[in-house]
């Protein structure tokens, strides 16, 4: 019997694995999908997220960004990070380099979905396989989830969210946030020659009418390449992380919104703790420790998305950074450390 199954071979999945094997346990990852996995995000590390991905020996490529700067139609203001940069790189990128790791620490990738779990006082049983626990990596509309019954209806506009690639050079080392009536653009340097750009919205609609909110951004971009990807609704709630010897992680675990791009960082906080826990044979503790380590992107996202969806508010968003540099660049630092 392996210490831990972990379910799902995204990038928390993944880094759950690489912790797992460097805190002694066997550990092995059940994947369906064909690597490495595309999906519409923002493509941003904050310098968390980079850090400890340094400390489990991935050095990603990609382009630094230095911090965040937030835009409408009529100001600008920018907050730079105060220790170590953020960094952009591509969703396959970045999975291409964490596959790679996992197989540099022998940890097995089997291209098979959880199915039917069943579990008793020692272990867990799916997909053919028996470990003491399983992690439910298995993503933002996890099938784990709802198969236990731990889904609870969301609250609020569903918000999605669309990406797009151009092939033009990165203008600015920061990651742009533009700002328009019930949607923001996010600019992402990824690459010398790339830029993504995720369009979070409370519309429906192709991604072409979603950029015509942002005309100032539109005019700089030009030769999109590859496929528009889309995700939502992003807002889930989750009544527990914990059910008996199945614990969930990263995106699976609960998502509030991708407004501060903290998405990795809080899925690799997170994926620390469930490692801790399952090493000192103590599950009970994942709940508090979740909770622990995603308080303050819980706290400020919520706030934000609160204001953000009502327009009053939301207009003010904006002129309110540019007004308090000071507290912005606060703020900033608090989801980037």
């Amino acid at each position: 019997m392996i210490d831990l199954l972990v379910a799902g071979g995204g990038p928390a999945g993944l880094v759950t694995a690489l912790l797992a094997a460097r805190s002694g346990l066997s550990v092995t990852v059940l994947e369906p999908r064909a690597l490495p996995i595309d999906k519409a995000c923002g493509e941003g590390l904050m310098p968390h997220a980079v850090e400890l991905l340094s400390e489990l020996g991935v050095q990603v490529p990609g382009l630094p960004f230095r911090g965040i700067h937030y835009a409408d139609a009529r100001r600008g203001v920018d907050a730079l990070f105060g220790a170590g940069a953020g960094r952009g790189v591509r969703r396959t990128t970045l999975h291409t380099h964490l596959t790679d790791a996992v197989a540099a620490a022998g940890i097995e990738i089997v291209p098979r979905a959880a199915g039917r779990i069943t579990q008793d006082a020692d272990g867990v049983q799916t997909a053919g396989f028996r470990a003491r626990y399983l992690a439910a990596a298995d993503g933002l509309h996890s099938p784990i989830r709802r198969a236990l019954g731990l889904q609870r209806p969301s609250r609020g506009p569903s918000r999605h969210g669309l990406r797009q690639h151009y092939a033009v050079a990165p203008w600015a080392d920061l990651v742009e946030v533009h700002w328009a009536p019930g949607a923001e653009a996010y600019v992402t340097p990824v690459a010398p020659e790339l830029v993504g750009v995720a369009i979070l919205t409370t519309a429906r609609g192709p991604y072409a009418d979603q950029l015509a909110r942002f005309p100032a951004l539109a005019a700089k971009l030009h030769s999109p390449t590859g496929p528009v990807r889309g995700a939502g609704p992003l807002r889930q709630r989750v009544s527990a992380r914990v059910h008996g010897r199945v614990l969930l992680v990263g995106d699976a675990a609960g998502y509030v919104d991708a407004l501060t791009g903290e998405g990795l960082a809080v899925a690799w906080a997170g994926a620390a703790e469930l490692v801790a826990c399952v090493a000192a044979d103590r599950p009970g503790d994942y709940e508090r420790r979740w909770a622990a380590a995603s308080r303050r992107y819980r706290l400020l996202t919520g706030g934000l998305l609160w204001a953000r969806n009502r327009p009053l508010l939301s207009r003010a968003i904006v002129p309110a950074a540019a007004r308090l540099p000071r507290t912005f660049t606060t703020l900033v630092n608090h989801l980037a450390r």
